[in-house]
């Protein structure tokens, strides 16, 4: 992430609109396949607080139980409207990421951070399935490690950049650990969805137990970000700009675990946004209103 953000805010709102574009198809899809979805992170904070984007966002994010993810993979290309894709390392062998992107076909959006990565990733709306935590404290962080892991290898294959919270020397150094990782699975031909794989096996090593606890497990820590069943269905409607979307049931225990008093702006200096290195409209029309 980068406080420095956008040098254009007219920018900033077109890679809105764009993203919100994206988030009324994803909510249109699953009402027509009958899915369940709900608003996570910033964007459950700027439904709540703003009933929009939080204005100095420029991404949305959301979460899915793992079955409905499940089918939205398999079943969302006989529905999705022209101009719209989704993305995931199920129908692309090169996909960066562990989770999916459903995005505006022929658009990308490459942050900073990520900015020799070669695969474009359009912009759109992040969609993470929310896996079992295991009741066993063991069995929980032995699924933690190995999924951080497998996830971050996978990140690093596509990119030999990122950002590293360490002081200059020591963030140097980690630099080179880095890149030397990302050329090293690029030499000995590990693919992407080799790496996925094992991510994914990892993530879904409890499904169908008996916890009352669902995670995001792209995350190094799935237990702060976690969710009760009861806290996320039935998810309930909030305005977010032109529309309504789906919150989880108790957004306001689920964000208050997470971000503390998400009522109160932030100051300056810790709103951070995704700087852009490369952003690509393609042929949709997203000027200025």
């Amino acid at each position: 992430m980068s406080t420095t953000g956008y040098d254009d805010p007219a920018l900033l709102k077109r890679v809105q609109r764009a993203t919100a574009l994206a988030l009324a198809e994803l909510d249109r899809v699953c009402a027509e396949l009958g899915l369940e979805y709900a608003a996570y992170g910033g964007t459950a904070i700027g439904a709540a607080r703003h009933q929009g984007f939080i204005p100095w966002d420029d991404d949305v994010d959301v979460v899915m139980p793992r079955p409905d993810y499940e089918r939205l993979l398999a079943e969302a290309d006989r529905v999705l409207g022209p101009g719209f894709v989704l993305l995931s390392s199920r129908n692309s062998p090169d996909y960066p990421k562990t989770f999916g992107v459903l995005g505006l076909a022929g658009t990308a959006f490459i942050p900073e951070i990520a900015r020799d990565r070669a695969y474009r990733v359009p912009i759109g709306v992040d969609v993470f399935p929310l896996d079992v935590l295991p009741d066993d404290e063991r069995a929980f962080k032995r699924m933690a490690r190995r999924t951080w892991v497998w996830g971050r290898l996978m990140y690093l294959r596509g990119t030999p950049t990122a950002e590293v919270p360490l002081p200059a020397p020591a963030r140097q150094a980690a630099a080179v650990v880095l890149r030397a990782i990302h050329w090293g699975l690029r030499a000995a031909r590990v693919s992407p969805r080799a790496l996925y794989e094992r991510w994914d096996r990892a993530a879904r090593s409890h499904e169908g137990e008996d916890s009352v606890w669902l995670g995001d497990f792209s995350t190094q820590d799935p237990r702060r970000w976690s969710i009760r069943r009861d806290e996320l269905l039935p998810t309930v409607a909030l305005p977010f700009e032109d529309m309504t979307i789906r919150m989880p049931h108790a957004y306001d225990a689920v964000l208050t675990r997470g971000y503390g008093d998400y009522m109160t702006i932030p100051p300056v200096s810790e709103r951070v946004n995704h700087k852009p290195s490369l952003v690509d409209f393609g042929d949709h029309d997203l000027g200025e209103e």
